[in-house]
């Protein structure tokens, strides 16, 4: 049973890490490291394809000329110009000069001036570096080894990879933060399988480094027959996501903002909404939110974004979409007001078509167990899909999942089959029906999710032991136990009292019987 480690070129990593270490901030070392790989990525396929022109036309010395010139040439193959001073060769060959910062300024520059479609992509922020030339020299050393040449196609997610490793790595740096911005491949993976985009438009208005897209178009049978969507609020992870998704030849717009409050895509409507947003974003702007907003299908709240995040795919998605994202634990059993009656819409309206529960250790950041939502608008039985409007699947997988470091767990490819291939059966018509596993996944009717005030914890339903104390959010908790202790108070008030009276009453009647002792011994 295979389960992906977490990266396969720590030490080179860990080298780059050394060198930065006292001049840049562990949080920033990604936004130098990166960009070197990406330019050396950028180089080398450039290189490469000069070198298939020049094969094809030695004969032609004009003619070759000619070709290896041509822009176009390379840009029909998602290659872009990479001039001679800003090439991978001659940055190498200048790695030891004083003014190497400079030096790699200007290739990024010159690579964004011949390529106007990278624009923003690359930034110019090596000459403003505390960062000692021989310790840059170094980084350029370790960039130039065989394991970061992405040569292949078949080769590993060189950039997510990198990210992820510094996230893992330096979290504490990073805090909660880096959760928001990349998502563990096996997540990715079990969404992607289970939504299955093969054609039409994906979006995702959290997008991160981009890695919702990157797998999406790994899954889909040509990634040309899908479309690519993405808004994100920071400026840096906006520019790793379009380094990214242009790494691995993908074309997706990816625009700057806040989703929840400057929808950049407000007329979008997708086959399939896939995210990671933030989890439990507290006085994340819901004054600002118009009454008339045409996303809401219930109110808001500012203590909570989650179920404001759920409205917003629900309204992105097209008449026959679905959308799949993960969320904290806490929304599925959530009590606060606006959150309750949002996720009652959800169910009574017959949008929530399945809910996964996860295992813990699956982030970097945050041991904390998350799960897997699905909505959909294809439930009353469109496009060959299964009519299941009434009924909602739960899959319990918090058993899953294999240790691939003290700290972090993954879920295996057989383990991710297992999950996809549950929900498959639910979803399609001429699938086999999906059935009912003890401990693992039910089908439950509305009325059984109703009956149980909308609780959408799947080890409810699937016949496990009742949900872990983790599981149940903050709130729920926090009032339930002073609940108990008001009642406890009042129970010890009364059992006070019952003690007093007893005492009172023993008083009195060791009080009548002295009396009664004193009178008869004086009458004797």
């Amino acid at each position: 049973m295979a389960v992906k480690a977490e990266i396969d070129f720590q030490k080179e990593l860990f080298e780059a890490a050394n060198k930065m270490r006292g001049s840049v901030a562990p949080a920033d070392y990604k936004h130098y490291v990166l960009p070197l790989i990406f330019l050396r990525y950028l180089s080398n396929k450039y290189e490469q394809s000069c070198n298939e022109l020049e094969q094809i036309f030695a004969e032609n010395e004009e003619m070759q000329q000619g070709f290896v010139s041509d822009s176009h040439q390379y840009r029909d193959k998602n290659v872009f110009v990479v001039p001679k001073e800003a090439s991978w060769h001659y940055i190498m060959k200048n790695a030891k000069q004083p003014n190497i910062k400079e030096i790699l300024d200007n290739a990024m520059k010159r690579i964004e001036e011949e390529n106007p479609e990278l624009t923003g992509v690359l930034p110019q922020i090596y000459q403003g570096l505390n960062l000692p030339v021989e310790n840059v020299a170094g980084l350029i050393e370790i960039f130039s080894r065989d394991v970061f040449s992405g040569s292949s196609e078949d080769s590993i997610d060189i950039l997510g990879r990198t990210y992820e490793y510094f996230i893992s790595s330096f979290a504490s740096s990073e805090g909660n933060r880096g959760g928001e911005f990349f998502t563990p491949s096996c997540i990715v993976e079990l969404l992607v399988e289970m939504l299955e985009p093969k054609r039409g438009i994906v979006f995702d208005p959290a997008c991160g480094s981009g890695g919702m897209f990157i797998q999406s178009g790994r899954y889909a049978p040509n990634k040309k027959s899908l479309l690519f969507y993405g808004q994100e609020n920071v400026v840096t992870t906006v520019r790793l996501g379009k380094m990214n998704v242009l790494l691995h030849g993908i074309n997706a717009e990816i625009r700057l903002g806040d989703s929840l409050l400057n929808d950049q895509f407000p007329e979008l409507k997708a086959d399939y909404v896939i995210a990671n947003p933030p989890f439990n974003q507290k006085d994340w702007g819901a004054d600002r939110i118009s009454k008339s907003d045409p996303r809401l299908i219930g109110p808001v709240t500012n203590s909570n974004a989650n179920y404001m995040w759920m409205q917003h795919f629900l309204y992105h998605l097209n008449d026959a979409g679905s959308a799949g994202f993960v969320m904290a634990n806490g929304a599925m059993t959530t009590n606060v007001k606006e959150e309750k009656e949002v996720r009652k819409i959800l169910v009574d309206e017959g949008y929530i078509d399945c809910v996964v529960q996860l295992p813990e250790k699956l982030f970097f950041t945050t041991g904390i167990p998350c799960c897997l939502f699905f909505l959909s608008k294809n439930r009353d039985g469109k496009n060959g899909y299964r009519a299941r409007r009434n009924k909602i699947l739960f899959i319990d997988a918090r058993k899953m999942g294999k240790p691939v470091s003290r700290k972090q767990k993954a879920l295996s490819k057989e383990e991710i089959d297992k999950i996809a291939t549950v929900y498959r059966a639910f979803k399609y018509e001429h699938a086999k029906i999906c059935e009912n596993i003890e401990g693992f996944c039910k089908i439950a009717k509305l009325e059984e999710v109703q009956q149980n005030d909308y609780k959408l914890t799947p080890s409810m339903y699937v016949g496990t032991e009742a949900a872990e104390e983790e599981d149940i959010p903050f709130e729920q908790k926090i009032a339930e136990l002073t609940k108990r202790l008001l009642e406890q108070f009042e129970e010890s008030n009364k059992l006070q009292e019952k003690i007093k009276q007893n005492l009172e009453e023993l008083m009195y009647r060791n009080g009548e019987k002295s009396n009664l002792v004193f009178k008869r011994e004086k009458n004797e």
